[in-house]
């Protein structure tokens, strides 16, 4: 990447979710659990640590915590949006956003990916899609 990396560092509060439920029943997750995730993913704290190209997240529900470290340009392993182990390869989509496409690591299921990106506004938006659906999550900085 040639220009300046952009600075996702910081916490940030979910604004807005679309399509999330309808992305996990595209991925075959059961109406309990889908009713149980959407309920936890409604407002969740992120936080992200960065040096250079290298990111650490850790998300926080009241259901359950996630942490993930990964260098863009590098592949590493992590679970799909529905806990499926794989393995993901996050690359530079533009100067602002990180796009990453997953590979299961066994079976076959519907293919998944995700992209982050920071806005000229300053919000980070991320989005996780299936080959069905495309859930948008708008997150402020706090």
């Amino acid at each position: 990447m040639e220009s300046k990396i952009p600075d996702f560092a910081g916490t940030w509060k979910m604004k807005s979710s679309e399509n999330f439920e309808e992305l996990l029943k595209a991925l075959g997750v059961n109406v309990m659990l889908r009713k149980i995730a959407v309920a936890a993913a409604s407002k969740p704290s992120v936080e992200i640590t960065q040096e250079g190209e290298t990111l650490s997240i850790r998300t926080f529900t009241s259901v359950r915590t996630t942490h993930v470290t990964f260098t863009v340009g590098e592949s590493f392993n992590e679970a799909t949006v529905d806990g499926r182990p794989c393995t993901s390869l996050p690359k530079w989509e533009t100067d602002s956003k990180i796009s990453c496409e997953q590979t299961l690591q066994k079976g076959e299921g519907p293919k998944t990916a995700w992209t982050r990106e920071i806005t000229n506004d300053g919000e980070l938006i991320l989005v996780r899609l299936s080959y069905y659906w495309l859930p948008v999550l708008s997150i402020n900085h706090s």
